[in-house]
């Protein structure tokens, strides 16, 4: 058996830094242009060439997003930007429209292309058409099932690669192609602008009565009709493997360093344990549930996998996330013994119990003895987020570890 690559998301440096301690072995990154994530932090030149070097240096790849649908007047940009990338060494662009493949194939020749899900690949002629135009990898489509996965893999060539997503946001349209977001807000979802109005909840106005809403009920569960559970497949690595995929992709570029370093050290052990032994692996299921559900999700479904989604993958009642542990911070350099530089992100206070998370799969209790501002002022509590602190947590920490802190609310 090949095993798989474990392919992670990064919205920032930072995000990416983690994804790689966490068990990534392979980042997908978006530059400011072209990556189909307009909110998202993403990367500038300079922090793509330091991101990359970064993960080069651990053994680790990184991807860049090039996957808008594009319009006339971003071929001339497409050629800039492409100019630009020449300085990154990335190893890998992810492309969608035939106009950038081509266009990339002509500036980056040295470097994969890898397909989108953009461009929605449901079947083996078309991995075999992109193959045929020197693509190396086609990412699946989210609507197949594994059986269809396999047979896609029967019809292949060998040096073909497979990427599917297996864990994260799901989206109601086909594989991302959603006009929802562009009639009713102007912002387009192609473009990376998406606000996704599958997440709005939904009532009906008769048109002689204007301002008298009447609720949307689905069988009486409820009104958040496009609301889809996120998909996780921590529970089927075998069935994964056995379809023939050669990466299993996170979805998430918008998501914090605390979502990043629990999915991928979770699918990283859960992989790594399957590949050493099935009954060590089978056997842990229930731990590695509990581990991914450490992070924001939506509940959980296997998406197309196992066949056509039913009424059972929505969620009706909520558009909220489930959240048990709040982000603080990521661990940053030692100043004196024991006392570390951290970027805050959430308020926690001295005195509080709060967690230390390690790549290996730790999970630290501790106590926060002290905290002292950027003029080394000792403070009761952190309560602005983004201040630069330094904090003594009594024990001896390693760069990049995640601090977190259990929610009080779910408790």
């Amino acid at each position: 058996m090949k095993k798989p690559e474990l392919l992670v998301p990064a919205s920032s440096l930072e995000v990416l830094k983690t994804a790689v301690i966490f068990g990534a072995d392979a980042v997908y990154i978006g530059g400011e242009v072209f990556g189909l994530r307009a909110k998202a932090k993403n990367f500038s030149l300079e922090e793509m060439a330091e991101g990359v070097k970064f993960a080069h240096e651990r053994g680790v790849r990184v991807f860049v997003t090039a996957n808008v649908l594009a319009h006339n007047s971003d071929l001339d940009a497409v050629r800039d930007y492409f100019n630009d990338l020449k300085t990154v060494h990335m190893d890998a662009l992810i492309i969608s429209d035939p106009a950038i493949f081509t266009i990339a194939k002509e500036m980056l020749p040295d470097t994969e292309i890898h397909i989108s899900t953009q461009a929605n690949n449901t079947n083996y002629g078309t991995y075999n058409f992109w193959h045929g135009l020197g693509a190396k990898r086609v990412v699946s489509a989210r609507e197949l099932s594994l059986k269809e996965i396999k047979e896609i893999r029967e019809h292949i060539p060998d040096d073909l690669e497979i990427e599917t997503f297996i864990h994260g946001a799901m989206c109601i349209s086909y594989s991302g192609r959603c006009l929802l977001s562009a009639f009713m807000t102007g912002r387009d979802a192609n473009k990376g602008a998406c606000t996704h109005p599958c997440r709005w909840k939904y009532a009906v106005v008769e048109e002689q009565r204007p301002g008298e809403y009447m609720p949307v009920y689905e069988n009486e569960r409820g009104t958040y009709i496009f609301n889809s559970k996120d998909l996780c497949m921590i529970e089927y690595i075998p069935e994964l493997v056995d379809a023939g995929i050669d990466s299993f992709k996170i979805e998430g570029r918008m998501k914090t360093a605390l979502y990043v370093a629990t999915v991928a050290r979770t699918y990283r052990m859960a992989i790594d344990d399957y590949f050493e032994s099935e009954e060590k692996y089978r056997n842990n299921i229930p731990k590695y549930r509990e581990m991914i559900s450490q992070c924001t999700y939506r509940q959980y479904t296997t998406g197309f996998f196992f066949g056509k989604p039913d009424e059972t993958t929505q969620i009706y009642d909520n558009n909220v996330y489930e959240r048990d542990y709040i982000y603080l911070g990521i661990v940053g350099e030692e100043t004196e013994k024991n006392v570390y530089h951290i970027e805050q992100r959430n308020k926690f206070c001295v005195g509080d119990k709060i967690e230390v998370m390690k790549p290996d799969g730790r999970n630290i209790e501790v106590e926060v003895l002290s905290i002292k501002n950027e003029k080394g002022e000792e403070m009761e509590s952190a309560p602005h987020p983004k201040q630069q602190l330094y904090i003594n947590l009594g024990i001896e920490l390693d760069r990049y570890d995640i601090l977190r802190m259990k929610d009080k609310a779910t408790e």
